[in-house]
């Protein structure tokens, strides 16, 4: 049997906090590798803060949040009803321009690819989307 947790929420930054701590239980009950908790809560803070500020323009919506474990994968699926919007369709930044040069935006994205293994997207039945992020644990 899967141990699941689940979080549903509203996608606004005063619960950002409460997210992070949701994630650290969560990861640590699923017996994730302690020191990989501060990425994996980074990754998860970029994919919902652009939920709140881009997909719900700040309006606020619903929010879950569900972190399993199977095998050496810790497993973090993000829905919620926004405007579909797939992160993989966003360029990786061009990091040796001047900052005065690159493009605001998409550095949140770039350090989800950096911290998490894979990212995955999917437009809902509903018309929402669920991003799935991967991160293999190497510890066991």
């Amino acid at each position: 049997m899967t141990t699941r947790y689940v979080l549903q929420t509203t996608a606004e930054l005063k619960n950002l906090s409460q997210i992070r701590d949701f994630v650290e239980v969560a990861a640590l009950g699923l017996g994730f590798d302690p020191e990989g908790i501060h990425n994996l809560q980074l990754a998860v803070d970029e994919a919902v803060t652009n939920v709140m500020l881009h997909g719900y323009q700040g309006q606020g919506g619903p929010l879950e949040l569900e972190l399993e474990r199977l095998e050496r994968r810790l497993i973090v699926r993000l829905r919620d009803e926004a405007t579909p919007f797939d992160p993989n369709t966003v360029p990786a930044p061009d990091l040796t321009l001047p900052l005065a040069q690159r493009p605001i935006g998409g550095l949140g994205i770039h350090l989800m690819r950096q911290t998490m293994d894979e990212i995955e997207h999917r437009v809902t039945p509903t018309g929402g989307n669920e991003l799935t992020l991967i991160k293999r644990d190497p510890a066991k």
